[in-house]
């Protein structure tokens, strides 16, 4: 391995992050390159820090590179957000290793896995499980397993199966970058404490914060990314929950079912679904039970209730056109000489180097532009076109 990318939220970047980070280079990484997501996160939310305190964070904690995952990308399912990083790192000439966390951290297994899941039998046997009344999860791991035995027990693993979808994008991608996934230490995803190793979750780590504040996450972050995290809670940057559940319901309640029907992964009806349970709910969570179903899981439908606020449809290009800088050492500019796509810290010169370019910096500045007024200390318009780097 001569440097590696990573594929990562930092929502917000934890101990476990950095002794990623340090154990790739102990395997021999000489740069480490970060694809980090923006303003919005997987889970159909907002990240708690702006993404400029998060990549800040990382680069104190050895990264090298810090690149925008276009906010676009990084609220789409596992697959959509798996296959945009790949796109973004494989554009990144000298990374020849992509490095993730997993439950069972055999590359051949999860590879064989990501097979199974792109030969052409597998849509198939998706439907023929689907129409047993199994929920989409439970579906994708029998016709998995039915094509490759053992890949129905690995997709259990919420961490397998990010790698999998990983493998998956770099087998469509004829990517150069080769998998090295590294057993997940401390807490397991989404654990509510502390787990071994003193590591703690992310999701656990929000919750704390919004309990007790920044103070309160110091066993579990470094030293340099607490005293950022501090600053940051010290000018109000930090996610008003009830400000961005407002801000959401407001847009959606706006809209009509045709409105809706624009919205990216819509189908079987679910816009008429989310414009009835918006007319009476009055919390995100009241949202999303109102709109529960044995058909949609529940990451489905919160992904779809922020795409729907944001004006998010299927006309976005698949994966990002551009490489936007967060942050950067000296060694990290280097890495991006030769660079497949156009790269470049300011937004508004990436936006003009095509209209795929101008449609996704468009997209991002909107949810970049709805967090801001989200903050405790609400925040200005345009922030993503305005904000400084992170650079040497």
């Amino acid at each position: 391995m001569k440097a590696a990318g990573i594929v990562a939220e930092y929502d917000p970047f934890h101990a476990g992050h950095a002794w990623q980070i340090a154990r790739a280079r102990e395997l021999g990484a000489q740069a480490v390159a970060v694809c980090m997501s923006g303003d919005v996160t997987q889970r159909g939310g907002a990240a708690l820090l702006p993404p400029a305190v998060r990549a800040r964070a990382a680069l104190a904690a050895g990264a090298d590179l810090v690149l925008a995952l276009p906010n676009p990308y990084a609220c789409l399912s596992a697959e959509g957000f798996a296959a945009a990083g790949v796109a973004l790192l494989s554009a990144v000439p000298e990374l020849d290793t992509l490095v993730f966390g997993a439950e069972t951290p055999d590359a051949g297994a999860l590879l064989a896995a990501a097979r199974a899941l792109l030969r052409p039998g597998f849509s198939e046997a998706l439907a023929g499980a689907l129409r047993g009344g199994r929920p989409f999860a439970a579906a994708r791991a029998e016709a998995a397993e039915a094509l490759c035995p053992g890949a129905g027990a690995l997709l259990e693993g919420p961490n397998n199966n990010l790698g999998v979808e990983y493998c998956k994008a770099l087998l469509r991608q004829g990517s150069r970058l080769a998998p090295l996934p590294l057993a997940r230490v401390g807490a397991a995803h989404g654990q509510p404490g502390p787990g071994e190793g003193g590591f703690a979750s992310a999701s656990h780590l929000r919750a704390l914060w919004e309990e007790r504040g920044p103070a309160a996450l110091a066993p579990y972050v470094p030293a340099a990314a607490l005293a950022l995290y501090k600053e940051a809670a010290g000018a109000g940057l930090d996610l008003d929950r009830r400000a961005f559940e407002a801000a959401v319901l407001s847009r959606l309640r706006a809209m009509t079912p045709a409105g809706l029907a624009k919205t990216r992964g819509t189908g079987e009806g679910l816009e008429h679904l989310l414009a009835g349970a918006v007319r009476r709910s009055s919390s995100l969570e009241g949202l999303y039970a109102a709109m529960k179903s044995k058909r949609y899981a529940h990451a489905r439908l919160r992904r779809y209730v922020l795409d729907a606020a944001l004006g998010y449809t299927s006309d976005l290009p698949p994966v990002p056109p551009y490489l936007q800088v967060l942050g950067a050492s000296e060694r990290g500019l280097e890495l991006l000489r030769g660079a497949a796509l156009p790269a470049d810290a300011s937004l508004a010169r990436l936006e003009k180097k095509s209209t795929a370019c101008a449609a996704v910096a468009a997209a991002h500045a909107a949810a970049a532009d709805l967090a801001a007024l989200c903050r405790r200390v609400p925040q200005p318009c345009g922030q993503s076109y305005t904000q400084k780097p992170a650079l040497p």
